[in-house]
């Protein structure tokens, strides 16, 4: 096994999640700031989460044919910082739509590269992950919350020069991982068709997409729904970093929940507080107690699912298809899951109200525990 390089791999987290910790929060208001209408929001935020579909499998299937998957990473990250800096140019909604399609197209494909990068380094202790993981909702929650105090005290049209910042320093960190040594062993995976027509593989990619469909109104309008309620951006800023406090906790002691339950028992777990959390939101807005219990639900319903997720993938694809699982992963739930979610949570923001959308995200988390239950198995991962 190679020494693991786990602060140079916990660095690249912090940093991609710190700059996610500028944009979830903040960013649509930065756009609302500018003028653009719930519907454009929702059509931005789209954007941003759609060219998951895409990307993370183009750059997953040249991971995988070339090996060079910590170049590749380098490159893609690269080429968001420089697409990025075109966000200083014009604030149009075509030109802001057609700089976040370029930019995401490269900074969304390198998270899921990443993961695979960091489950080979702990091959002989993959529920080590979320010990790495951790530091990225770690940069999460001090971004979120620095950057909430700088706009108690700033204009929030400093927010582009921020994450501008933030995503240099991912370039930087993925310039200190160690290059891999490529053997064709390593990327000579096959059989992919194969994996991909079992039942229990595509019911958890259906679920992975419904779970995050559900998190579009979150996602895209939370912060709007709080400064709606009479919240403060510095109380905005507290509520989103208390649903990642939740998540390192969680993380630190992941390796616990592993090894006492089947990673069947945490999916289902997760989807049911998700199923809670929507709801409590919908209808305890102004009650700060009820809000402060449904982000510590964070912790479940992005943390324990997502943890889950990435170590079923790497069971279900072989080692030489484990960027494409990944992609694969990334692209059905953060990709294709959060794209509609972005999309539906912007057409029926205005049309229905808050209550109902957040009604409509616990619903579909409803479906997606049904799907689950009934045809996620694991029986053949190492759980």
């Amino acid at each position: 096994m190679r020494s693991l390089p786990y602060w140079r791999l916990s660095a690249f987290y912090f940093l991609y999640f710190s700059t996610l910790g500028s944009l979830l929060p903040y960013w649509n208001l930065y756009l609302k700031s500018l003028g653009f209408n719930a519907i454009q929001i929702g059509q931005l935020a789209a954007v941003l989460v759609g060219t998951k579909i895409v990307a993370p499998n183009i750059w997953g299937w040249v991971a995988d044919q070339s090996g060079r998957r910590v170049s590749l990473i380098r490159s893609a990250s690269l080429m968001a910082s420089l697409a990025f800096l075109a966000m200083f140019l014009n604030t149009g909604f075509a030109w802001m739509a057609a700089v976040t399609l370029v930019f995401s197209f490269f900074w969304n494909a390198a998270l899921p590269q990443f993961e695979a990068v960091t489950l080979g380094y702990l091959k002989s202790d993959p529920h080590g992950y979320s010990q790495v993981r951790v530091w990225g909702s770690i940069g999460f929650v001090v971004t979120v919350v620095g950057v909430g105090w700088l706009l108690e005290s700033l204009d929030i049209s400093v927010l582009p020069l921020v994450v501008a910042l933030l995503m240099w320093g991912i370039w930087l960190a993925s310039m200190l991982v160690p290059g891999e040594q490529v053997s064709a062993s390593v990327h000579a995976g096959s059989g992919l068709g194969v994996i991909l027509r079992k039942t229990e593989v595509i019911a958890f990619l259906v679920v992975s997409c419904l779970v995050q469909l559900a998190h579009g109104p979150y996602y895209v309008f939370y912060s709007i729904f709080l400064e709606h309620h009479g919240y403060s951006h510095g109380q905005v800023g507290q509520l989103w970093s208390l649903g990642v406090i939740a998540e390192v906790v969680l993380f630190f002691n992941m390796h616990r929940c592993l090894a006492r339950f089947s990673l069947r028992v945490i999916l289902l777990a997760s989807i049911m507080a998700g199923v809670l959390r929507w709801v409590l939101i919908a209808f305890f807005a102004d009650h700060l107690p009820t809000l402060v219990f449904a982000q510590v639900l964070h912790a479940a319903t992005f943390g324990s699912m997502h943890v889950a997720a990435i170590h079923l993938v790497h069971a279900y694809f072989p080692s030489g298809s484990h960027g494409r699982g990944q992609a694969l992963y990334s692209s059905m739930s953060f990709g294709l899951g959060g794209m509609l979610g972005s999309l539906a949570s912007g057409a029926l923001w205005d049309e229905l109200g808050a209550r109902q959308v957040f009604c409509a995200a616990s619903a579909v988390c409803l479906l997606a525990l049904v799907i689950a239950w009934v045809w996620v198995r694991t029986n053949e991962c190492a759980d």
